[in-house]
């Protein structure tokens, strides 16, 4: 949304999102697919981190687990997707749904991972176009799947692994492209960086850059969020992001 992007985010929200709901409002988001369940709480996560970027998570997902009451087809116009953490029954469908409407989406298992065994994960890839992963979920991905690494790439167009401080690699074409990080200003809270990474790899994607322009990018909105506690505390505009992306990779973004 900050980059300027029309992003229509779709999920199944409890009866306590009216104040989540009025900030999204308040910040001009497209609020049409968040559908409220009755007599349901909203899907929450408190996640505990030390100084070393290790987490400990507790989870409720709440109202998420009718997420598969949401539908690809509810959206009228839709040039790619995502298919992050969610409801288990609504990522098997909405995979489904985009792979049968061919529109390009991201795989993005996250911490959803264990919810599936091999052969569905081994699905998911099939239907996907790209995947995205971290680099403990990517070997996480192996391990279930039985599948390494150059083989889940030559599966899709391109198999984005990140690795926190040390970058990315996108794995593309036969090749790996080898993503440098940006510089963070501070280090105050991971949680959230890996969303603002898919952020920059959907805008990069959407607007026909190439695949390392794209993962620059994507890794200097990964470095903006962890300078700021919170997931959706941090502010930018475009003319910031290319004095940043110039400072970062001696380039031009735009």
């Amino acid at each position: 949304h900050l980059l300027g992007a029309n992003s229509i985010p779709m999920a199944t929200v409890g009866e306590d999102f009216t104040p989540y709901m009025n900030w999204m409002e308040k910040h001009h988001m497209n609020t049409t697919h968040m559908k409220v369940i009755e007599g349901s709480y909203t899907g929450q996560a408190f996640i505990t981190t030390d100084m070393d970027d290790n987490q400990i998570t507790a989870f409720h997902p709440g109202a998420m687990s009718n997420s598969h009451e949401n539908k690809v087809s509810d959206v009228s116009v839709a040039d790619i997707g995502i298919v992050s953490p969610d409801g288990r029954d609504g990522m098997i469908e909405h995979a489904q749904q985009f792979s049968e409407a061919e529109i390009p989406f991201i795989f993005d298992p996250g911490q959803g991972m264990p919810m599936f065994s091999g052969e569905e994960l081994t699905t998911f890839v099939e239907q996907a176009t790209y995947v995205a992963v971290n680099d403990y979920e990517s070997q996480m991905l192996q391990d279930k799947t039985g599948l390494d690494l150059a083989t889940i790439a030559s599966m899709v167009d391109a198999l984005i692994v990140t690795k926190g401080g040390e970058g990315s690699e996108i794995h593309t074409g036969g090749e790996v492209i080898i993503i440098s990080p940006a510089k963070a200003q501070a280090t105050q809270d991971p949680t959230g960086c890996g969303d603002a990474y898919r952020a920059g790899l959907l805008y990069g994607l959407m607007n026909d850059m190439d695949w390392k322009t794209t993962g620059q990018l994507a890794g200097l909105l990964g470095a903006i969020k962890i300078a700021h506690l919170g997931t959706q505390n941090h502010q930018f505009d475009l003319t910031k992001i290319e004095q940043l992306y110039q400072q970062n990779y001696g380039e031009s973004l735009f």
